[in-house]
């Protein structure tokens, strides 16, 4: 005989001993005996011999001073006292003590503490649904029981299903509330759903687009004379430099122009000799200086008509301009053109007056203001774009002809408007949804009508009110346990009433 099957047989004949002896007595000590001999067989009995008798001793543990080891990497960490309060991360309790990690290869139960409690057959799970529908019997109308699985299977009493799981009750104030989804707070936190206030915000929807500067076409002027004429001298001005109202540019000489200053001379205060000079395009300048010197000049000074740039010189010392042709061509740049190409699915927003900031690339950092000045009344056919024109003032210089310009159009309306993030707002292509926070856990998917996007930001125009909190995170979560939900109870209804009707007939 081995010495475990000894020590075994010796403590069962010595506790039915001592039961015998004091069978009778008031101060029993046999649960006292019993628990300290069970002690004793679960840390001296090895594990092979112990499970033959385990029918004896129930309770036994499986070895004193060995614990079960947890496996696999922390998942999560829990409040010490059992709160339903969870954290991805390490934390700590008010009091300072820190929460408890939990590994993946333990076994845990997200739901109430009261579900991982054992029964009286072994089983985690005193609360089955069942167990529940029992419970809450008097102060919730239980309907129906459907299938753990999501099947359109309903019983109007409680069972199982094929795998041995529970059918789950369904009570008249969840049926009530159609699609709505009642979650508890730990399944809350752990699939990350936040919410946030519906407010008013001013949606801003900027038009972003692409924009080359231009000259103001108003401000643009060509140099060049009316007849034939050769160029006699040309002053020191060139491409690119900025001149003055008035200030010498060439100097002509055209027999044309010689024949008429020659004919006011000889005939002074003859209008048609002087209305001649002035359809040459001759200044009324050179014309009074003839008059006063009675003589007629050699070549014939033309001067700069306006302030501005020279932006061509064509003009060449002996060459000859036949008449028409451009000695000069000077813009004035105090005020440039910005020329943007707008898409013809953002122009419906844009309108002449809305405030508009243009970036130069070749000033990062800095930036300037105008307004939409002209839409232009045509759409290019090959870009599907609408050029709009913006009007800088340009009183440094700054702003040259050409350049590169990144265009923002503030098409959004300056007035607060009730929105949403963009975040909370399910686009399923034919309507648009939010989820409805009601408090304790429950989750209400509600049907509105949306209307700008921007910043962010969607406007609600129906649906919703100032002060109702919509779901921002995990909401497509909620949202496919709220369409399963609807979707069992459209199928399941039909044969509830009937299994009704069949449990109060004869089958």
């Amino acid at each position: 005989m081995s010495r475990a099957a000894w020590l075994v047989g010796t403590l069962a004949a010595f506790a039915a001993g001592v039961t015998g002896y004091t069978a009778g007595h008031a101060d029993n000590p046999v649960p006292a005996l019993v628990e300290r001999a069970r002690s004793a067989f679960g840390t001296a009995v090895p594990d092979r011999v112990r499970a033959r008798f385990t029918g004896w001793f129930p309770d036994a543990p499986t070895r004193a001073g060995s614990p079960v080891q947890p496996t696999g990497p922390v998942i999560y960490y829990r409040d010490p006292d059992g709160k339903p309060i969870y954290s991805a991360s390490q934390m700590a309790t008010e009091d300072g003590r820190p929460f408890q990690p939990v590994h993946a290869g333990e076994d845990v139960s997200f739901g109430s503490a009261d579900a991982d409690k054992p029964t009286s057959s072994g089983m985690a799970g005193q609360d089955t649904p069942q167990g529940e529908a029992a419970k809450s019997a008097g102060a919730r109308r239980l309907l129906y029981f459907r299938n753990p699985m999501g099947l359109p299977d309903t019983s109007p009493v409680p069972k199982k299903d094929s795998m041995g799981m529970d059918y789950i009750p369904v009570y008249a104030d969840e049926d009530a509330g159609g699609s709505a989804v009642t979650l508890s707070p730990d399944k809350v936190q752990r699939t990350g759903v936040r919410t946030e206030r519906v407010a008013r915000h001013v949606v801003a929807q900027p038009v972003r687009v692409p924009g080359t500067l231009a000259l103001d076409e108003r401000r643009v002027t060509i140099v060049a004379t009316r007849s034939d004429a050769y160029v006699d001298h040309v002053e020191n001005v060139t491409t690119g430099d900025r001149v003055r109202r008035g200030q010498p540019l060439v100097h002509v000489y055209s027999p044309e122009i010689n024949a008429a200053a020659a004919q006011l001379i000889a005939n002074p205060g003859f209008d048609g000799a002087r209305r001649r000079l002035q359809n040459l395009n001759v200044s009324e300048a050179v014309i009074d200086e003839m008059e006063r010197t009675r003589k007629v000049p050699m070549a014939i000074t033309w001067s700069s008509p306006r302030d501005g740039l020279v932006l061509q010189r064509n003009a060449i010392e002996g060459m000859k301009a036949a008449a028409g042709d451009t000695l000069f061509r000077i813009g004035d740049i105090a005020t440039m053109w910005v020329l943007a190409d707008v898409p013809e699915r953002d122009l419906a927003g844009v309108r002449v007056g809305q405030a508009v900031t243009v970036r130069l690339r070749s000033a990062p950092g800095r930036t300037f203001s105008g307004k939409v000045a002209v839409i232009y009344p045509q759409v290019n056919p090959e870009t599907r774009t609408t050029r709009i024109r913006i009007e800088l003032p340009n009183s440094d210089g700054t702003l040259l002809p050409d350049m590169y310009a990144d265009v923002e159009i503030n098409t959004g309306d300056a007035t607060a408007v009730v929105a949403v993030p963009d975040d909370a707002v399910i686009d399923t292509g034919e309507r648009q949804i939010v989820l409805l926070d009601r408090g304790e856990g429950r989750f209400e998917p509600k049907a509105v009508t949306v209307g700008v996007r921007g910043a962010g930001y969607t406007e609600i125009r129906d649906g919703v009110s100032v002060g109702d909190r919509v779901v921002t995170a995990a909401n497509f979560l909620i949202d496919a346990e709220s369409n399963l939900k609807a979707a069992l109870q459209s199928l399941a209804a039909p044969k509830v009433d009937r299994q009704a009707a069949n449990a109060g007939g004869t089958p």
